[in-house]
């Protein structure tokens, strides 16, 4: 079975009938529960067989060489690579000594769902064992959304067809055995027993293990309590050592009888805090879980979701698949965010080790834009943690030889862990990303004590950084030189269009914040000769432009290198990366992702429309999307320049880039800045939304396969509503007092219980750009879905990161 049918269609839900032994891997993520603190892979509940087993704690890490055939000044010297620790969620199941191993014996159903407005992963199977006993089995297992530190199943098997002998294992398991590592350069590290042994407990019902990271030296702990239900007289008993702790109930069941297993589990780690002080902060977490009851957890978790989605939802008509596919990417980056604090948002979130759980700059540039208007504390959270690494971002700086603060490509406790320089330090623009983040944050929900306490600091010290490292010509120009873009087929280019655009807007928003915090700033050191020099930079900013083509170049020369032979180079040697060396990409003209194109989505204001409608079409014919990022990117742009159709297929490619398993690696993790790139190809393409103004703008426009799009955007105290249809567009504001925005560019005020409706705009779609030979999205049709149950068969092959 393949991964575009692997799942039924349903607009609230993912539903998997039967078990596919070699799409595991892919369901282990498709499945996978999160709260942004700890997050558990879909596992099976007997942990085999499994694709990849994954228990992840956000910010827990460990330490490994960076080895270099040749070293180099500034290098750095250690990577760091998410681990699994100790996995909480395993429960074993002996059938008359018969160990559930869906391997052996009859599997007669299995079925696994995942409700959106529940968050509960529930299982139903009936196995048949090799001896002829047959049982069914029902579990449901969550992870709090309420309550940060808490997981829990809940496990119950019943016996079918006569007595039989059952024994529930239920274990805590440190250093686990994982499959081998990857050659592939997305996937992550493999470490060997990472966890060193502190302490062990076991006595009732209850259990904790205690572990150190070996090099990283980050303490963990792990704990568990049960809540035993069954026929009179079940036996348990406990025992713990140094990597295993197991609770362990045995009763008889005679046919139409349970034996129910509610397991809490707890999480908690430090770098600094005492033995006693995190194994107590565990234990005392799981009791009050205990308290709260499944049910108690449930009903928590219930009443999150539902104010989520009442004021979050992006409903769609006329494409059941599509809305399964967003709801889903809603899901799971609230997971990947929702209770952070003060920790980064991983690329994969907590859902694999893909990329080694690191963060890059996808967070600020694709995830915070839609959390911003929908779940806001979650992206001061993270732009908290980013301040928080400001000592080792100045440090950075330093070494390079560069004023203000240098941000790490890819890290998780804040130092740069990329080995490559041309696709890592050198790709600056980072800074700039944060920045704009910052900048939108503040903006959409006015939080003028995050500006004063965070936001103005970052930047200052990224505005610092663009200062030092660029430098005014022999004609006044600023230019900035030998930086990588977000295209990583080009690298240490010189006036990058992307960089250069998003370090203006850093630098003007440093001055105007500084100019506005006088008090904060002065402290910051910053002066009015400091300021001027910021605004001076901006305004001389080099932006090259080919005049010859009417285009604007990626970077200084770019137009002028060699295209790629896109003609002789086969389907199956994409992604190019892992099949072309790196300096032939660097000089010609082929495209990994969105680069310039990203640069007119973000700031749209420096292009006129006919810039961006010739700029459109000459990128398109050179991008080879060989990165999960950048369909989402061209799916806007091609709705801003009329091509509806076309970024309708991007919008599709980016929504189901997961779900279909696009780039063939989400075994290792789910993409969020791809599911996060579905929402912005809904929200800013057919939406139009654009916030780079001082007020927002919307230009509502939908495709052919489109019948309706629906989505909330909470601005400052108020929530509007934007609902597109054929006819008209409808601004309702649901809470708050008003909103001012741009409708078409004509200003509007749309005020509480007077909603307002504007014609629906229809454009000419003129000439469907091209794409590389064999690069072209797979074509989207408008997608009725069949009845509930009866899965997909739409399935893609494009290259994906």
């Amino acid at each position: 079975m393949s991964a575009a049918n692997a799942f039924s269609f349903d607009p609230w839900a993912m539903v998997e009938h039967g078990l596919e032994p070699l799409g595991l891997a892919h369901a282990e993520s498709v499945f996978a529960l999160s709260n942004g603190h700890i997050g558990l892979r879909a596992n099976l509940d007997e942990g085999e067989p499994h694709g990849l087993p994954g228990t992840y704690l956000n910010g827990v890490f460990e330490l490994r060489p960076l080895p270099y055939p040749e070293g180099g000044y500034g290098y750095p010297e250690s990577g760091q690579s998410v681990i699994n620790v100790t996995n909480g969620k395993l429960i074993r199941l002996l059938v008359d000594d018969e160990p559930f191993d869906l391997r052996y014996g009859e599997l007669r159903g299995h079925r696994r769902s995942l409700d959106f407005r529940e968050g509960v992963l529930r299982r139903e199977a009936e196995w048949t064992s090799p001896a002829g006993r047959t049982v069914k089995i029902h579990s449901a297992r969550l992870v709090s959304l309420t309550q940060r530190a808490i997981a829990a199943v809940q496990y119950e098997v019943e016996a079918v067809d006569g007595p039989v002998r059952i024994v529930v294992q239920s274990e805590l398991v440190a250093n686990e055995q994982l499959p081998e590592g990857s050659s592939d350069p997305r996937a992550a590290a493999v470490f060997e027993a990472p966890l060193v042994a502190e302490a062990h407990h076991a006595h009732g019902t209850n259990a904790t293990l205690v572990h150190r990271t070996r090099f990283s030296g980050l303490r963990i702990a792990a704990g568990m309590d049960h809540l035993i239900e069954g026929p009179k007289g079940v036996s348990v008993t406990s025992e713990a050592r140094r990597d295993q702790a197991r609770v362990s109930a045995t009763t008889v069941l005679r046919p139409g009888q349970r034996l129910r297993v509610t397991k809490f589990i707890g999480y908690g780690w430090s770098a600094t805090r005492s033995l006693p002080a995190v194994r107590d902060q565990v234990e005392a977490a799981i009791t009050a879980a205990r308290y709260s009851g499944w049910d108690g957890l449930v009903a928590e978790q219930k009443e999150f979701l539902g104010d989520f989605w009442d004021s979050s939802d992006i409903e769609i008509d006329g494409d059941v698949e599509l809305q399964q596919a967003v709801r889903f990417a809603l899901f799971h980056l609230l997971q990947a965010s929702a209770r952070i604090e003060e920790r980064a948002i991983p690329a994969k979130g907590l859902t694999g080790p893909g990329y080694d759980g690191h963060s890059f700059w996808d967070t600020e540039a694709f995830v915070l834009p839609v959390l911003t208007y929908c779940l806001p504390a979650a992206v001061a959270q993270a732009l908290r943690w980013r301040h928080s690494t400001l000592p080792l971002a100045r440090e950075r700086a330093a070494q390079l030889g560069l004023a203000g603060a240098v941000f790490p490509w890819r890290t998780i406790h804040g130092e740069e862990c990329s080995g490559y320089w041309p696709a890592g330090t050198a790709a600056f623009h980072i800074g700039a990303d944060i920045a704009v983040a910052v900048v939108r944050y503040v903006r959409v929900t006015g939080d003028v004590e995050f500006e004063r306490g965070y936001g103005l600091e970052l930047l200052v010290e990224t505005a610092r950084m663009w200062r030092s490292l660029g430098h005014h010509d022999a004609q006044g120009r600023f230019r900035i030189e030998g930086v990588t873009g977000p295209d990583e087929y080009s690298a240490i280019a010189d006036n990058n269009v992307f960089t250069n655009l998003m370090a203006q807007a850093n630098l003007r928003a440093a001055a105007e914040c500084a100019q506005g915090h006088q008090l904060e700033a002065a402290a910051l050191g910053v002066d009015t000769e400091e300021m001027a020099a910021w605004r001076d930079a901006a305004k001389a900013m080099h932006i090259p432009y080919d005049e010859k083509l009417g285009v604007h170049p990626q970077a200084d020369g770019f137009t002028d290198h060699q295209v790629w032979d896109f003609e002789n180079t086969p389907q199956e040697k994409y992604p190019l990366l892992l099949h072309y060396p790196y300096f032939d990409l660097y000089r010609k003209q082929v495209v990994k992702q969105a680069d310039l194109v990203l640069a007119m989505l973000f700031r749209g204001d420096a292009f006129t429309p006919e810039q961006k409608a010739r700029n459109f079409a000459y990128y398109e014919r050179l991008t080879v999307r060989d990165s999960s990022l950048s369909a989402c990117a061209q799916a806007v742009m091609a709705a801003e320049v009329g091509q509806l159709d076309l970024a309708y297929d991007y919008t599709a490619e980016a929504a189901l880039m997961d779900l279909h398993d696009l780039g063939g690696n989400t075994r290792d993790g789910l993409h969020m800045a791809s599911l996060a790139g579905a929402c912005l190809a809904l929200v800013a393409g057919f939406g139009g939304l654009r916030d780079y103004g001082q007020a927002l703008a919307l230009r509502p426009l939908l495709p052919a396969g489109l019948t309706r799009l629906a989505f909330s955007l909470r601005v400052r105290n108020s929530l509007i509503r934007v609902d597109i249809g054929r006819e008209e567009v409808t601004y309702t504001v649901r809470e708050g007092e008003g909103v001012r925005l741009l409708h078409e560019g004509r200003e509007v005020l749309v005020k509480r219980g007077q909603p307002q409706s504007f014609p629906a705009l229809s454009v000419s779609p003129g000439e469907r750009a091209e794409q590389p030979a064999g690069r072209e999205p797979a074509r989207r049709r408008a997608q009725p879905g069949p009845p509930i149950g009866v899965p997909t068969a739409d399935g893609r092959d494009p290259g994906a990161e």
